[in-house]
């Protein structure tokens, strides 16, 4: 095996350190216990995220009769909540995800060989790199959106950068100031909280596509030259890959189960999302402040999609590539066992 443990969790340490803070990751225990930090993660999401959703939804019953201004808050509105329920069942699952990260140090995890390090590094950096330009797109968005009312002048007629109703006079100062920064406060929070949850999701599938590239190099292992008649040897081989097999299975089974509610929810928000906003696309002038923000979130919305799409995929790809190579190798081992039994 290779000499120095390979650490899964480095490549997604600032992940994990954004979601702790949020609030989202619990230090230590497996799940959230009567502390400190179990009042810091549900405080925001109770009274700050839970009061802006409600704010939101509420304008809509005021503006229901404008239609441009009922898609307006729709769309905002639709995906705030679909944010505020991955957190409730990224809460709920966390446990199950702490489970996850302690079997990735399993030994059957562990690249063999420095050769197996180098088979999964491209995928860690590519990883990185969609963090990175994810991280890009929908901040973009948000900082548009946060510092929209003094980009279109709405800021001299006291208007916030989201519809919003609240049981005051948001035009008079200090209440407008305080609202404003309420508004911008809480989807920096909101997207924190997003880009990691997805981040960490697409992460879950990576490692299974790593585990599938580790799995296939052992079996090519089979016909190698100090391997070659030692049936002894590969037949130990073959018991670590098919233990190997069924622990990829488990764990792509629980990161299922984590995961799956959320991944659902994200579609069916997102479909709805992007076509609201396409239909607020066709009620504005193309080159205005409001045709940028739209299309800004648009491609936001389209790049958190293919994060999953992409690894999803490839985890499906990898996972048929297993098979062949199981037929492949299955007739190498067999000649290895005729050879030994005629030398015996």
């Amino acid at each position: 095996m290779f000499p120095s443990k390979f650490d899964w969790r480095l490549p997604i340490k600032i992940n994990i350190l954004m979601l702790q803070i949020v609030g989202l990751w619990p230090k230590g225990a497996k799940r959230y216990t009567p502390d400190v930090f179990k009042f810091y993660a549900t405080t925001p999401s109770l009274l700050i995220v839970s009061s802006h959703n409600f704010f939101q939804t509420v304008n809509i019953f005021f503006v229901y009769k404008d239609l441009e201004a009922l898609t307006a808050t729709i769309f905002i509105t639709c995906t705030e909540l679909l944010i505020a329920t991955k957190m409730y069942f990224f809460i709920q699952n966390v446990g199950l995800l702490k489970e996850l990260m302690e079997s990735l140090d399993g030994d059957l995890f562990q690249p063999r060989d420095e050769k197996q390090v180098e088979l999964v590094k491209p995928v860690l950096k590519f990883w990185k790199m969609l963090y990175v330009g994810y991280w890009i797109m929908v901040g973009a968005t948000v900082v548009f959106w946060s510092i929209f009312p003094f980009l279109n002048n709405s800021v001299k007629d006291k208007e916030l950068p989201f519809m919003a109703w609240y049981p005051y006079n948001t035009k008079i100062t200090p209440l407008y100031e305080l609202t404003y920064f309420y508004q911008v406060f809480t989807i920096w929070y909101l997207t924190l909280a997003a880009i990691n949850m997805d981040t960490l999701i697409a992460a879950l599938m990576m490692y299974v596509g790593n585990q599938c590239d580790i799995l296939c190099d052992n079996i090519r292992n089979l016909k190698s030259p100090k391997n070659k008649y030692d049936v002894g040897d590969s037949l130990r081989i073959v018991i670590r890959c098919v233990k190997h097999h069924r622990e990829i299975i488990q764990f792509a089974n629980k990161s299922n189960r984590f995961f799956h509610m959320i991944i659902l929810g994200q579609f069916f928000t997102s479909t709805a999302v992007i076509t609201l906003t396409m239909f607020q696309l066709s009620l504005v002038d193309p080159l205005s402040n409001e045709s940028f923000s739209h299309l800004f979130y648009v491609s936001a919305i389209t790049s958190q999609i293919f994060l999953y799409c992409w690894f999803g995929n490839e985890v499906q790809t990898k996972v048929r590539h297993i098979e062949p190579y199981l037929f492949k190798q299955k007739n190498i081992f067999v000649k290895k066992l005729i050879i030994q039994d005629n030398c015996d």
